[in-house]
């Protein structure tokens, strides 16, 4: 896959709208404005703007928890207005207020959040049948965290869908942290991705902190399962620079995490890293970046607003409209 100028545009664009949507949320949250939580996808915004930004509008994902989807939402080509409008429960979210951060937008081929962790494995293989049989090249990809990697129905699902040669690219996105448990205490190797050998699919390990390796990566397995040759995995070696969510300690098997060693994961922020690299390849300059940056705050101001102007649901009846059919 080509790297053009314009994609690397796209790929910052996208790294600096879900920065400045992220960083919104908590502070909505913590205003009443957006409902239940939130778990910051601060620091690793890469993994999912990168993997989903180079897809076609009809192809299938399922997004990790970091920034509720947020990055992989905004690298689909969603609408950030209407999902957050959603995740505050309003009449004009992209589920009518019903749905919460369980965004679903058919026409990008965003059906919804597994409802528990780990849970869109299996719904992933499903959707891999589909595509295999309807034969438009569609390709599935999957978003999921270090922690859900030791689930069972992850194995399953990977088992399944190598036997079965489905579209499928399983995208890791390793923090190096399962909520309070460091991934050396719950896996015996370096790599989640050795994995993949064990169903016979290839299984690579890149800097998820460098958005445009990411995009390289998950497009030369996406590319590979458009020709039909099965799934792949991607490891992506990510951070996150602060608690697992809003309102939890940001502990590491009961105690702080070491400042020293978050102040290093800091020092790669997937932005700067981005900022660097269109600079130093003259692709934009200082006052282009900064002119991104200020249109992904216009655009938050002005989500933010639609929110505060959109109504709460105030129609029993649309709770029987959402659970049975007409």
């Amino acid at each position: 896959m080509e790297i053009t100028n314009e994609l690397m545009i796209k790929l910052y664009t996208n790294l600096a709208r879900t920065r400045a949507f992220d960083q919104a949320a908590v502070k909505w949250l913590a205003g009443g404005k957006l409902l239940s939580f939130y778990h910051p996808a601060l620091g690793g915004e890469a993994p999912g703007v990168g993997g989903t930004t180079i897809l076609r509008p009809d192809d299938v994902i399922y997004p990790h928890l970091r920034g509720h989807g947020l990055p992989h939402l905004i690298g689909k080509g969603a609408d950030p207005k209407t999902y957050m409008a959603e995740h505050c429960g309003r009449i004009t979210g992209s589920g009518g207020g019903l749905g919460g951060v369980h965004a679903a937008y058919d026409e990008l081929g965003i059906y919804g959040g597994g409802g528990t962790i780990g849970s869109a494995f299996p719904l992933s293989v499903g959707w891999g049948v589909a595509c295999k049989k309807n034969g438009r090249g569609q390709v599935v990809v999957c978003f999921f965290g270090d922690g859900s990697s030791n689930r069972g129905p992850f194995h399953e699902a990977a088992n399944m869908a190598a036997v079965w040669k489905l579209p499928i690219v399983w995208v890791c996105e390793n923090n190096g942290i399962a909520q309070y448990v460091p991934i050396k205490d719950a896996y015996p190797l370096d790599d989640i991705a050795s994995l993949a050998a064990g169903y016979g699919m290839p299984g690579v390990v890149v800097d998820g902190q460098d958005v445009v390796a990411v995009a390289e990566a998950v497009g030369a397995a996406v590319e590979r399962a458009r020709q039909g040759l099965g799934p792949a995995m991607v490891e992506c070696k990510t951070a996150r620079f602060g608690s697992h969510g809003i309102g939890n300690p940001d502990n590491s098997h009961g105690a702080p995490r070491d400042p020293k060693e978050i102040e290093e994961l800091r020092k790669r922020d997937p932005l700067e890293i981005m900022e660097r690299r269109l600079i130093s390849q003259g692709v934009l300059s200082a006052e282009g970046l900064a002119a991104i940056k200020q249109a992904a705050q216009q655009e938050v101001a002005e989500t933010e607003k639609f929110i505060d102007e959109s109504p709460f649901p105030d129609d029993p009846a649309m709770l029987d409209r959402a659970v049975y059919a007409q």
